[in-house]
């Protein structure tokens, strides 16, 4: 009898204390998804909450402080060395940032699955084509890509956005093949097969879903890389230019004045922290949510 009470104790237990380390998990993801849906939320509406244009100077209040450090009401975060409003260059730097990490994160993901889904469906020499591509771009430094583009076709926008969708496509790549591989060996697929179904019907229908949760838990983790890599290049002035303002040309900027003026800097850094931080979070419990072939930590 006491052996079945102990063993009816200890499950009771145990689960308990799987739900009491569940709640923190629970509540950073939901911090984590308020964080970005904020994010989301201030880049769609930057032009209509911003309190001033962000390239709009004013002399007399340059290097004004925060608020709560002897600043003025007009300028909650302070201003810059040209007397440009901190809070509002940096609701216009996450709505840039915002539009840089998401079009970027598109372009590898929807690059890297279609050469997936090509290798895995006509293997051979183009599957080996393919493949050794996704060996090349793993090889070769990615900042030395970014400096030889933007060497040759200056920068803008436009650009920016597509040579940050050229980051990690090659991981899209090989989990595509890969579950593509596996997909198209499933009986649904055969029978697909069987009544002369197209290629784009069977990867559209069949495959595809079949890979998308992967896929999304792929995008959420990219996600993370893009925002950091945006700024990285921003900062050291080869993504967004004047007078376009962005996380990190915020940061780039205010370092130089870190002793005198720390607000320029401490704000943009602290939003690039926070929205990597948020973006891991989620991406993690997508990964414990989804099939176990969604697994990035060795890639």
């Amino acid at each position: 009898m006491s052996t079945a009470w102990e063993t009816t104790w200890n499950i009771f237990h145990s689960s308990k204390s799987r739900r009491d380390c569940s709640k923190p998990l629970k509540i950073g993801l939901n911090g984590a998804l308020i964080w970005i849906s904020g994010c989301l939320l201030i880049a769609a509406l930057a032009q209509v909450i911003s309190p001033y244009h962000p390239a709009q100077i004013s002399l007399d209040a340059r290097l004004s402080p925060p608020l709560f450090f002897g600043g003025t009401i007009e300028h909650w975060l302070g201003t810059d060395e040209l007397g440009r409003d901190v809070l509002a260059r940096l609701i216009y730097s996450i709505q840039i940032s915002m539009l840089v990490a998401v079009g970027g994160t598109f372009i590898s993901t929807l690059l890297g699955v279609s050469l997936g889904f090509l290798a895995a469906e006509l293997g051979g020499l183009i599957g080996e084509g393919v493949m050794a591509l996704v060996d090349m771009q793993a090889a070769v430094p990615f900042m030395i890509t970014a400096l030889l583009v933007i060497t040759i076709f200056g920068n803008s926008l436009a650009l920016f956005v597509c040579l940050v969708g050229l980051h990690g496509w090659e991981r899209h790549a090989r989990i595509a093949r890969g579950l593509a591989l596996t997909a198209r060996n499933r009986l649904h697929v055969t029978a697909a097969r069987t009544y002369n179904a197209s290629r784009v019907h069977i990867y559209a229908r069949h495959i595809l879903p079949a890979c998308a949760p992967t896929v999304v838990v792929g995008m959420t983790l990219g996600l993370t890389e893009t925002v950091l890599l945006e700024s990285t290049l921003s900062f050291l002035g080869l993504g967004i230019q004047p007078p376009m303002s962005s996380l990190g040309n915020m940061v780039g900027y205010g370092r130089d004045y870190l002793m005198t003026a720390w607000w320029i800097a401490l704000a943009p850094g602290l939003v690039i922290a926070a929205t990597a931080i948020a973006l891991m979070t989620i991406g993690e419990a997508l990964r414990q949510m989804g099939p176990r072939s969604a697994s990035f930590t060795s890639i």
